[in-house]
């Protein structure tokens, strides 16, 4: 088997590997959403504002791809079940940020995805630094939009 032979197979596997996990994730965030009464669009709100803090409706219609219409539907689901709430902006009253109540959230999803990051963790003490900082580049460029 040629280098060039042994680099496919090893970008193959890694494609595989990225596919399966992004489809593992998915298919887990869809069982907990379904566990405690939401839906997958709902979790996935929950996400947004986790990863980019609190958001107007508009930006998260912009970042979920979904219609003005189905984010009021999304927020108002969740703010019924204490995992968002809604608040006027301090600089201009005429906007409204959605943002997580994470006590809601950790007493409800805590159990779900507390062992997922401890089982993270115990994977990443598996690497010397050297290496860490390797997987810490490739998940980083593999993430940016």
């Amino acid at each position: 088997m040629s280098n060039d032979d042994g680099r496919a197979r090893m970008e193959a596997d890694v494609l595989a590997a990225v596919v399966r996990m992004i489809a593992g994730a998915v298919l887990y965030s869809h069982e907990v959403a379904e566990k405690i009464g939401l839906g997958p669009s709902d979790t996935q709100f929950l996400t947004l504002l986790d990863v980019h803090g609190p958001l107007t409706p508009g930006r998260l219609a912009d970042l979920s791809g979904l219609r003005t219409g189905t984010v009021t539907g999304v927020l108002d689901r969740l703010e019924r079940a204490g995992y968002v709430r809604r608040e006027r902006s301090v600089e201009d009253r005429r906007k409204v940020i959605v943002s997580r109540v994470e006590e809601r959230i950790a007493t409800d999803m805590g159990a779900f995805y507390g062992s997922k990051g401890a089982g993270l963790m115990e994977l990443l003490d598996r690497y010397d630094d050297a290496e860490l900082a390797i997987v810490a580049d490739f998940v980083t460029r593999l993430a940016q939009p």
